[in-house]
């Protein structure tokens, strides 16, 4: 059959649209990837064969202002033109929407095929698009149960976050830190501000080096592309053994490398955090939808697996304090790790698949 995933704008869209997709391809059926015209998306994307890959330009509306609504309207307007177009084409048996506006033209372009549709919501509380997009689906599939409460009773199914299948099996930890030119032996940590980086995490690490310069400390930094020959100075002159990059292409290596992480607190990235078992800082992006960022940290924190840091209250001092307290407790970094692993969902690609594959059926 053939199938539609809507997933771009952000990593945490896209990555798990991408493990779906991952699993339908392997049962033999057709997947078209629609994604936004970001750069994030490109760079995800790029050499994936197996999909049909197609851009449509990500639509959202930016303020109630006259003169934005009808930019909105008449851009949304052209955004479903084109899906239905590709639709014609493709012709689809059911179309999955992985959050955010990227997601409402596929999603109602399905509807008017009477074709069955579906939306997944990776975080504790659900986005405005979301919430619209639910109401225009047939069921609602959940990373968290928390989230059930803001949808209608009888149309949630809760299937975790899917993960990559480049992500499914561990790399040998020695060989996952050759692979970064890092020694065995020494605690490494992981740092992360999202898939398009942090300017404001990267900045209070950069202020918390000085203390840690004394520590048996080793990093991998992802930075994204701002901030990137900052951090490697930085890094050079607290004397810290770090390998820096804009962007990884080889995250099962990071994270399998890793020890314990300083992350965003996005959906995705937190499940993929619990599935490698590792403790962190959580430092939820300020200005995510409806907070939910925060409401998601604190699933982990309230379960022992990381412990939360707000942006506004994130300085060097805090963050090097932080750190400290990890590397001075080797047994708190390991009663962590065991309460992150905890929360691994299991086999959600393949439950988010037979979903839709039994309503399909």
């Amino acid at each position: 059959m053939n199938f539609v995933i809507a997933a771009g704008g952000t990593g945490g869209h896209l990555f798990p649209g991408l493990a779906v997709g991952e699993v339908l391809i392997q049962r033999g059926h057709r997947v078209m990837l629609i994604i936004s015209e970001k750069e994030i998306d490109s760079l995800a994307t790029q050499g994936r064969a197996d999909f049909r890959i197609e851009r449509v330009p990500g639509v959202g509306l930016q303020s109630k202002s006259p003169v934005a609504v009808v930019k909105f309207v008449l851009k949304f307007r052209a955004g479903l033109a084109q899906v239905k177009a590709l639709y014609r084409d493709f012709e689809p048996q059911a179309v999955l929407g992985m959050g955010g506006f990227t997601s409402t033209a596929p999603l109602l372009a399905g509807r008017s095929r009477k074709i069955p549709t579906f939306v997944h919501e990776s975080n504790a509380i659900p986005g405005k698009a979301n919430k619209l997009n639910a109401r225009i689906v047939a069921r609602v599939l959940l990373g968290f149960a928390e989230c059930a409460r803001y949808f209608p009773a009888g149309k949630c199914t809760v299937t975790g976050t899917p993960i990559r299948t480049s992500l499914a099996n561990r790399v040998d930890k020695t060989t996952a830190l050759a692979a970064f030119g890092l020694a065995p032996g020494r605690p490494t940590l992981l740092v992360m501000g999202g898939s398009q980086g942090a300017h404001g995490i990267n900045q209070s690490l950069c202020n918390a080096l000085p203390a840690l310069a004394k520590q048996p400390l080793q990093v991998i930094h992802l930075t994204g592309k701002q901030d990137e020959q900052m951090m490697r100075e930085s890094y050079a002159k607290a004397g810290i053994t770090a390998s820096v990059a804009a962007f990884c292409h080889r995250m099962e290596e990071a994270y399998s490398a890793a020890d314990f992480a300083i992350f965003r607190s996005g959906a995705a990235s937190l499940t993929e955090l619990s599935h490698f078992a590792l403790p962190a800082i959580l430092i939820p992006y300020p200005f995510a939808a409806e907070d939910h960022q925060t409401f998601n940290a604190k699933i982990f924190e309230r379960a022992g697996a990381a412990t939360l840091l707000q942006e506004r209250e994130t300085s060097g001092e805090t963050l090097a304090q932080k750190l400290l307290w990890f590397l001075q407790d080797p047994k708190r970094l390991s009663d962590m790790s065991a309460c992150s692993a905890s929360l691994a969902p299991q086999k959600a690609a393949e439950r988010v698949a037979d979903t839709i594959l039994n309503t399909c059926a």
